[in-house]
């Protein structure tokens, strides 16, 4: 079994990178080379900016490469929930622009032609206990008749027909929800930036964003510096580098996934007929889907832990017995891939998007991602030329996690009290 991630071992490597090391001036540069930084930097340069965006090791090396190739729509959050926090308002538009962010990436792949594999597949939250089906039937009747049409429900009776397991008991379909091979969309939109002139570099870690006299910052790497006139933001959680008032406001959480052994096509047709994307219901849930290989991937929490090989290794275990439990039909299938990556949560789960102290950000996606890094990449090229209404998130403080200064302590805790959660409910 392979510690790393299939979707960058599947992916080609990217081959656009400049011959000489960052040096001279920028409009604008980009600091992280995941979805936000790429969509960004495709943006801005298809508006005629000159563009340097610096990754520290491989484009999508870290969370844009370490996810489960989800682009779903609408909010990972219970609807009413959140209406009852924030209001029913800015909750549907919070709503809607989730929506909008899976059209935004399948206009860009086409658009830019990126071969990543997208598909309109839809998103099936399954009910993973008895009790949670009918909470699941009313949100899903209501956001049907007063926010998108595009959803449905599968009942106890019809889940059969969609997932080939006894342990669910119905599930709220959102029919437009689609799905990505993440590190060839990486490549991809990298290789567009490039096109229009962006200068993407690799193995560039940012160690300095040094104030220079006339405005804007001069990006140092070990590689060399760039002085751009605005910067952009675009890291997530990180350990390394001058941002620790983000890493102040973000908390780092492992995601895990484990992917089998090709299964066969006549094999896939049994378990999973759609080949959708599909979530369960508890708080410490997991989700799964098919690769284009015709592989199971098989994710989620597992521990609240930081990802390394040991730690992978471990959680890696753990979904295997929650894969086993979802299709016992299964065992005996070898593991091939088992990875970890960091999440980069927000302390209500939603994204952030601003600017402080002369730099502009967007992160914070909380597991959710894949589509909305995206949509953001391109509303933060907007943004910073002067139309601030293209952030949908602009209305949102970003006060620090108390007593957090960059390690999250406080993960154990978390994932005891959900644990809870999902034993109670």
């Amino acid at each position: 079994m392979k510690l790393e991630s299939f979707w960058l071992e599947t992916a080609p490597r990217f081959g656009a990178a400049p011959a000489e090391p960052p040096r001279g001036k920028a409009d604008v540069a980009v600091v992280g080379g995941g979805f936000t930084g790429l969509a960004a930097a495709l943006a801005l340069a298809r508006r005629g900016a000159s563009v340097a965006l610096f990754e520290s090791t491989r484009l999508g090396a870290q969370a844009s490469g370490r996810n489960g190739g989800q682009c779903n729509g609408g909010l990972a959050h219970d609807y009413a929930a959140l209406a009852g926090s924030i209001g029913l308002e800015r909750t549907r538009a919070y709503h809607c622009a989730y929506i909008a962010s899976v059209d935004s990436v399948e206009r860009i792949v086409r658009e830019e032609s990126i071969d990543c594999d997208f598909a309109r597949v839809g998103r099936l939250k399954l009910a993973a206990k008895p009790q949670h089906a009918p909470a699941l039937q009313r949100t899903c009747d209501w956001l049907a008749a007063n926010v998108d049409p595009d959803y449905r429900y599968v009942d106890g009776r019809a889940i059969r027909d969609e997932v080939d397991s006894g342990i669910f008991h119905g599930g709220m379909l959102h029919a437009p929800s689609a799905q990505v091979h993440p590190g060839k969309l990486a490549v991809g939109l990298g290789e567009a930036a490039a096109r229009r002139g962006a200068r993407i570099y690799e193995d560039a870690p940012v160690t300095a964003l040094e104030p220079l006299a006339g405005g804007g910052r001069r990006v140092v790497t070990p590689r060399g510096s760039v002085e751009a006139a605005q910067v952009l933001v675009a890291t997530g959680s990180t350990d390394t580098g001058p941002f620790g008032w983000f890493r102040r406001r973000l908390a780092p959480v492992g995601s895990f996934i484990v992917v089998t052994e090709p299964l066969g096509r006549e094999r896939l047709d049994a378990l999973l007929p759609r080949r959708r994307n599909y979530v369960t219901s508890r708080i410490i849930g997991n989700y799964f889907r098919t690769t284009p290989d015709e592989r199971l991937l098989f994710g989620g929490r597992a521990r609240f832990a930081m990802s390394n090989p040991r730690s992978d290794q471990r959680s890696g275990e753990i979904l295997e017995r929650g894969m086993l439990e979802a299709f016992p039909q299964l065992a005996g299938v070898r593991l091939d891939y088992c990875w970890g990556g960091l999440v980069d949560m927000t302390i209500d789960r939603l994204p952030r998007a601003g600017e402080h102290d002369g730099l502009w950000y967007a992160m914070g996606y909380s597991g959710h991602g894949v589509q909305m890094s995206v949509h953001m990449g391109e509303a933060m090229a907007q943004v910073m030329a002067g139309e601030p209404q293209a952030n949908p998130w602009r209305d949102l403080d970003w006060p620090a996690i108390p007593g957090h200064t960059g390690k999250a302590w406080f993960l154990p805790m978390v994932g005891a009290w959900y644990r809870v959660q999902d034993w109670l409910h």
